[in-house]
């Protein structure tokens, strides 16, 4: 294994970088977070303007044909500038999913649009009262040609921005992947407030009219969904405490205690040391399971790996970052703030650190030492 990027990916790291420092200021930020959604449309056309969108989607559809550790690093940077646009819920849960699974007529329908940003799609994984996302509870029955799903799903990413859902389900033949237009009778998408105030929705589902995705479906096309979606969480979540250990070097440089940084006390030290580690530590086991998936392997248990970290160390490294910077940290007009707020969120999405654990100890038979 080699995890150091080649030219395409550094390219389309630098690319990202200078669009989101760009446009996501904080300044900008705190305007759009005044509005009903955290949704920047102008920033998401300028993301397919730079050809960013379609980089992990087939060239039969116009995509760059790139794989799972392009659009990983894209991830990356979006949690690195807590980026206002749906990247994860459009390219990793809904695009990726139909350029896999989905019929030529399915991905001509769906993945043009999302190449020239006029398409937002998403997945709806999590239901309340599972904890098990690999194991729906929504039921989906044959009527035809099509399929009727019925069932409640919750904390749907940027589902009320969406033109269509990949819905999971359980059909007489075992679960499935489904997608649903939004528009559709039998779909209802109610927003809910979140911990860092990106769009989610919750969504019922009542005889709702859907395709199955069955190209290239296998038995575990649920579970090769949510460990992608696990993976492309911790991507994110590497940007975002990335750049909260940033913020808190920086201000332990500058802020001055009894006539010296406060960088300089070994306690402070210390503490930010011990969170540069937990930061590579989520570098380098969501690098590991990204490179697996891009080399086609099985990746259900170091997905959780790698999500048990994001969680565990994420919520870490974004404690130390608010807590070095005093009251400033409880701040939320500074920056450091976001960043706070969307470890919180990563760390507690699609299974928190000790349901990863509880899913990783299943894989083990009964006395295996």
């Amino acid at each position: 294994m080699d995890f150091t990027f080649n030219e395409e990916q550094e390219t389309v790291a630098k690319v990202a970088r200078q669009l989101f420092e760009a446009r996501a200021t904080p300044e900008h930020l705190t305007e759009l977070e005044s509005t009903d959604v955290r949704h920047d449309a102008a920033l998401w056309n300028e993301l397919a303007a730079s050809d960013l969108l379609g980089i992990a989607l087939p060239a039969s559809v116009g995509g760059s044909g790139s794989g799972f550790l392009e659009l990983a690093v894209l991830l990356s940077e979006v949690g690195f500038s807590v980026a206002p646009v749906p990247v994860y819920a459009t390219l990793v849960l809904g695009a990726d999913t139909i350029a896999r699974h989905g019929d030529s007529d399915l991905q001509r329908r769906f993945l043009p649009g999302v190449i020239d940003g006029s398409t937002i799609l998403t997945a709806a994984l999590a239901e309340p009262g599972n904890s098990d996302p690999a194991t729906p509870r929504t039921t989906a029955r044959a009527d035809g040609d099509s399929w009727r799903l019925d069932g409640a799903k919750d904390l749907v990413p940027a589902a009320q921005l969406a033109a269509a859902l990949v819905v999971s389900a359980q059909a007489d033949d075992g679960p499935g992947l489904f997608v649903v237009e939004t528009a559709s009778d039998g779909v209802t998408v109610s927003p809910v407030n979140t911990t860092n105030g990106e769009p989610y929705a919750d969504v019922e589902l009542s005889g709702a009219v859907a395709h199955r995705l069955t190209e290239n479906a296998g038995a575990d096309i649920v579970s090769s969904l949510y460990s992608r979606a696990l993976v492309g969480l911790c991507a994110t979540q590497i940007g975002v405490v990335e750049r909260a250990l940033k913020l808190a070097a920086s201000y332990t440089t500058e802020r001055e205690q009894f006539g010296r940084p406060i960088g300089s006390f070994q306690a402070v030290q210390q503490r930010l040391a011990d969170a540069f580690i937990d930061v590579e530590a989520i570098r380098w086991t969501t690098w590991h399971a990204a490179w697996l998936i891009a080399e086609g392997r099985p990746v259900e248990r170091e997905a959780g790996i790698a999500k048990f970290w994001a969680a565990e160390a994420g919520a870490r490294v974004a404690a130390s970052a608010q807590q070095v910077h005093g009251g400033m940290g409880i701040d939320v007009t500074y920056p450091l703030s976001r960043y706070f707020l969307w470890a919180k969120q990563i760390e507690l999405a699609l299974g928190s650190a000790s349901q990863q654990l509880a899913r990783l100890g299943k894989t083990y038979s009964e006395g295996t030492k």
